[in-house]
């Protein structure tokens, strides 16, 4: 995975002062990286029985359909408050750098439902136990989680509980 990692932008102290961001608007630029993210994020789901897949806002959002496609799988989306059109379940996280909030619809998914939720970092696990609770509330069944970064040195994997969590670029420090 370094042709990944070496695609991926180290902003310092963005959004904020202590912050190392991971900017991955330079691998999405790359057809090649793109494709390898889109294909290696999907390979360990293949055949798992996968329902839907879910993005959260907003990154999340650029993966979830392609990865969709590559397992046979509808796609959903975890948005922000207000910008889905339809009735929905919230749900309040912690960011490492605030609050915030995810919605629903709140038929997205059925009871039962297996779901593969994808983001494109994993840090200290807010916005993803988030999602993980929307699933739940709606019945639905975590069938793994699918990250293109992760932090590995904050504890948001451990946070996961039993579901598979396949990661493609990990970063032990801040770097």
């Amino acid at each position: 995975m370094s042709k990944l990692a070496d695609l991926v932008r180290n902003i310092p102290n963005w959004p904020k002062p202590g912050i190392q961001f991971k900017d991955i608007t330079t691998l999405l630029r790359d057809p090649e990286g793109l494709r390898l993210a889109v294909e290696d994020l999907s390979r360990p789901f293949q055949g798992a029985g996968v329902d839907l897949v879910l993005g959260t806002e907003a990154r999340g959002f650029l993966f979830a359909p392609a990865i969709a496609l590559h397992l046979g799988a509808g796609c959903i989306l975890a948005r922000k408050p207000g910008k889905l059109p339809w009735r929905t379940v919230s749900q309040s996280y912690q960011l490492e750098y605030g609050t915030d909030c995810l919605e629903l619809h709140e038929d997205a998914i059925q009871p039962g439902q297996r779901v593969l939720l994808v983001d494109d970092l994993l840090a200290t696990g807010g916005t993803i136990l988030a999602a993980t609770a929307l699933v739940h509330r709606l019945g639905g069944v975590v069938a793994g989680y699918a990250f293109l970064v992760e932090l590995s040195f904050l504890p948001g994997r451990e946070k996961l509980g039993s579901a598979p969590v396949h990661s493609l670029i990990q970063y032990a420090t801040e770097e």
